[in-house]
């Protein structure tokens, strides 16, 4: 799982304080967004044909590039909860526990998701005991919201290619928040002048998000209708939906960064920065998409 370029928009560099980190000079090549573009561009296309590829082979395959991105966005996440604010996530556990939630929603759906991070949550819980009573409370409560926020949330990605019709599932809420995201940065590029949240993320502004909503709506009406062969307004709903809950997940987790200081939650994507910080708009929408495929078109 990857986000796409379109999230380059909502990258939270601009005027208000950050850290040191955000100081330093930029790459020879970068976009209004403040990234290596054809980096960016690069890495996109790659993530986006390994998911391919696992979903028009072997279609469980997908299942796999699942586990595998939240094992490394997971340990990201700690990793930077540590260094911004030297909190201390249980992450054996969590990792531990979130295979287990993905690859247990294969045979048992989510009665496998949620007893896997009930499990989890109890181990953690127990694991960090060793710390002793100092920041018991801070710890635990940061390993419960990493368990939830990043392998919970993923693992309903997973659930969308359970159903016989599970590839087109998995590519319409992939199209989605491409189009939602891609949408946003262009009109956002083009026409960006009011800021939707100037203190989170600077870049945001409420044209690009008028940009985001018309793709995202326009994707939606047709990758239902045409993917899945339900009816248009359901696309609309979708397509509005998932392009509220893309938002959300930019702006989440650009207040996470700004809390803890940081710019980039890593560094393994280059003119992307960590797989966590491509991954903030998927992560709800996922859950959101899991929810409305299956009220409006029962597998």
């Amino acid at each position: 799982m990857a986000g796409p370029v379109g999230e380059l928009e909502h990258e939270p560099v601009g005027d208000p304080p950050v850290s040191v980190e955000d100081a330093d000079p930029p790459a020879a090549k970068t976009s209004r967004a403040g990234r290596d573009l054809p980096a960016a561009i690069g890495v996109g296309v790659g993530l986006g044909a390994v998911i391919l590829v696992s979903l028009l082979t072997v279609r469980h395959a997908f299942i796999g590039v699942v586990a595998i991105a939240i094992a490394v966005a997971t340990w990201e996440l700690a990793g930077a909860l540590k260094r911004g604010a030297d909190i201390d996530v249980a992450r054996w556990p969590v990792l531990a526990g979130g295979q287990a939630m993905v690859w247990l929603s294969w045979p048992f759906g989510r009665d496998g998701v949620l007893a896997a991070f009930v499990v989890t949550i109890l181990a953690c819980l127990l694991w960090r005991l060793r710390g002793g009573v100092a920041g018991y409370l801070r710890d635990v409560t940061a390993t419960v919201f990493t368990a939830a926020y990043v392998p919970l949330f993923a693992s309903f990605a997973a659930m969308l290619v359970l159903p016989a019709d599970g590839t087109y599932r998995v590519l319409c809420f992939l199209i989605l928040v491409v189009s939602s995201d891609t949408g946003g940065y262009i009109a956002g590029v083009l026409f960006g002048k009011h800021p939707m949240a100037p203190t989170i993320s600077p870049k945001k502004s409420w044209e690009g998000f008028s940009g985001s909503l018309v793709a995202g709506v326009v994707a939606g009406g047709l990758t239902v209708t045409l993917m899945l062969g339900g009816q248009w307004w359901q696309g609309v709903l979708f397509g509005a939906a998932l392009v509220a809950t893309a938002t959300l997940g930019d702006l989440v987790e650009s207040v996470i960064k700004r809390d803890l200081g940081i710019k980039d939650m890593g560094t393994l994507l280059p003119g992307h920065g960590g797989l966590m910080d491509r991954m903030d708009s998927l992560l709800p929408s996922a859950v959101v998409s899991w929810l409305l495929l299956r009220l409006f078109i029962p597998a």
